[in-house]
């Protein structure tokens, strides 16, 4: 089994694809945004208050976790969601310039019936940006 940084236990069989670790405190790629989430994660941290969010896609399924821990040790929240296959409309990437055009934010979006997700990518490109769309689409197709 595969030790994950969301926590997640595989099942026998089950192979990690890919699992991203969701930006939540920085909005782009933007090297003075990247500064500015820094600043807000280091005075939450200050005050004992932790978050992280991962996309973690296997093989056969696609789960999305949160973790928020408050007063250094205590979890106060997980939250962890399978994706369903059938449920999932659309998944894709979105580019967008930031800083002018020097600094490209790749976003991973995913459109389901009940919610739509985008999360910040930390590729530098379109091809790696694409390997992780294509990651995603190729787990959710694997289960229908």
């Amino acid at each position: 089994m595969a030790d994950t940084k969301s926590g997640i236990v595989l099942s026998e069989g089950e192979t990690l694809v890919m699992e991203l670790e969701a930006e939540l405190w920085a909005e782009s790629s933007n090297p003075i945004a990247q500064v500015l989430g820094s600043i807000r994660r280091v005075i939450a941290m200050i005050f004992g208050f932790r978050c992280k969010g991962f996309v973690v896609i296997t093989n056969k399924r696609v789960v999305e976790v949160y973790n928020e821990i408050s007063c250094y040790v205590f979890n106060t929240a997980r939250r962890v969601k399978y994706l369903l296959p059938s449920s999932i409309k659309e998944v894709g990437y979105n580019k967008t310039a930031t800083c002018g055009f020097f600094c490209p934010a790749y976003h991973l979006y995913y459109d389901a019936f009940t919610q739509r997700r985008s999360v910040l990518l930390a590729a530098l490109d379109d091809a790696e940006a694409q390997k992780v769309v294509d990651s995603f689409y190729t787990a959710i197709a694997r289960a229908q």
